[in-house]
């Protein structure tokens, strides 16, 4: 039992379980019926996406002040209490089932999921052995 962190499109690895986007937009282009055959998601969560403004910071941080900047900004938003229930929620469900969190950035260094991924473990997740 245990969670993963994935690129959202990559194929699936074996145990990874379900596939949550945590990504403000659907994949352009691809009918709604084949997100999960098209390795996208299973199930949508936006709630766990940057908000249009802090994503912008995100993809503009070019600099490690800028990233700290959208970093800052991203656990803020994370830090609401819906936000931050989600993200327990979550963690003690990696205790009792396989599933994965992602995002479509190439770089997870250079994305919120990176964050997200943090955030995770400091609700005590139980991850996937890599």
């Amino acid at each position: 039992m245990a969670l993963r962190v994935v690129r959202l499109g990559s194929p699936r690895q074996a145990g990874e379980g379900t596939r949550i986007g945590t990504v403000r937009r659907p994949p352009r282009g691809v009918p709604k019926s084949e997100f999960a055959a098209q390795n996208w998601y299973d199930v949508w969560f936006p709630n766990l996406s940057p908000s249009p403004e802090t994503m912008k910071l995100g993809q503009a941080a070019s600099t490690p002040a800028q990233w700290t900047a959208f970093t800052k900004a991203y656990k803020a938003e994370m830090a609401a209490p819906d936000n931050s229930r989600a993200i327990a929620l979550l963690a003690a469900l990696s205790h009792h089932g396989d599933f994965s969190v992602g995002c479509y950035c190439e770089d997870e260094a250079h994305c919120h999921r990176s964050v997200l991924r943090e955030l995770l473990t400091e609700q005590g997740a139980c991850w996937a052995e890599p």
